[in-house]
């Protein structure tokens, strides 16, 4: 509504509109005193919960770039891809049913674009996860911190009907996905930490807009696709303290099963994708707006098969409220 449109409205309408305003501004300064000492985020490969009833959501965006790729062992580029760029847009939620159990979700908006030739870039929602987290035993060891036991457990299914069969422009591979993840984690009484966490993902099979397909020095003469199941590791290393978290994470990425990419070919969906990555991040909680909490962050994949060895950086904003 403009400006002029506004000033036609009656002064009961608009002291009714302030009125409502007021109430709103008020509610919101409820909300900030209520919740401002607990202002953080979490995912399911964290070991941060949020407080009974306590909500964060907000979105995240992320730009991934690789040029050179891996096809099977064999590092090269593709003058028919160039610089493949990711754009991603994610909404990330979380909530403390219990000070110990907290539900995630996620939903990413996924645009891809090659830099040369004449491959067309994909866009639209990928797959929503929701996933549950547990807090199973929180025990001191040692004078020096506590030793959290935390398990989680996840499920994926794609939101829209895009394609699995276009990599590296696909989106990505339309299929359902259950993930088991376990979680150690030593928080120091200094704010240092160390986590170590393992997972176990089970890939659906996924269906192809074509009769038959080659992969793997084989001929499938079906539209199905077996996807292998794919196992990750990591290791953190963080610093959490006064509304600052600063996490170091290694991680790897094997995959059960596929084959490589053939040569001069494009990659396929059921392609045997693993790589190693290092990530680091910065979440902070803004002093002046303390139920906001800023996310930046890196990382690299320092290693892989069938994968690009791509470097991504992120930034996004939470917000953290009371139900």
């Amino acid at each position: 509504m403009s400006l002029r449109s506004q000033s036609w409205r009656p002064r009961s309408a608009r002291r009714s509109s302030q009125s409502v305003i007021g109430k709103v501004l008020a509610m919101v300064l409820v909300f900030v005193a209520g919740v401002a000492p607990r202002a953080r985020a979490q995912s399911l490969e964290d070991a941060i919960f949020m407080d009974k009833r306590i909500i964060c959501a907000g979105l995240v965006y992320t730009r991934d770039q690789w040029r050179d790729y891996w096809e099977g062992s064999l590092k090269r580029d593709n003058g028919n891809i160039g610089t493949l760029t990711t754009n991603q847009l994610t909404w990330m939620g979380a909530y403390g049913v219990t000070n110990r159990v907290n539900i995630v979700a996620s939903l990413p908006y996924v645009q891809t674009r090659a830099s040369q030739g004449v491959l067309e870039g994909q866009s639209g929602a990928q797959d929503l996860t929701v996933g549950i987290k547990i807090n199973a035993l929180s025990t001191p060891l040692t004078s020096a911190g506590t030793l959290h036991v935390i398990g989680m457990v996840s499920a994926s299914v794609p939101t829209s009907d895009y394609t699995p069969d276009f990599y590296p422009m696909s989106i990505g591979s339309h299929s359902k996905r259950a993930t088991a993840r376990g979680l150690l984690s030593f928080q120091s009484r200094r704010g240092i930490y160390v986590n170590g966490s393992a997972s176990y993902t089970r890939r659906g099979n996924v269906t192809l807009d074509r009769p038959a397909y080659y992969t793997n020095g084989q001929l499938f003469l079906t539209d199905e696709v077996q996807m292998p199941d794919v196992q990750d590791a990591s290791l953190t290393i963080g610093y959490q303290r006064r509304g600052l978290v600063v996490p170091v994470v290694l991680t790897r990425q094997r995959t059960l099963g596929g084959g490589d990419i053939r040569r001069q070919d494009m990659p396929f969906v059921s392609n045997r994708m693993d790589f190693t990555r290092v990530d680091t991040r910065v979440q902070y909680v803004l002093p002046k707006l303390r139920v906001v909490t800023l996310h930046l962050g890196a990382s690299h994949i320092i290693s892989g098969r069938n994968v690009g060895q791509s470097t991504s950086i992120m930034g996004g904003l939470l917000l953290v409220g009371k139900l």
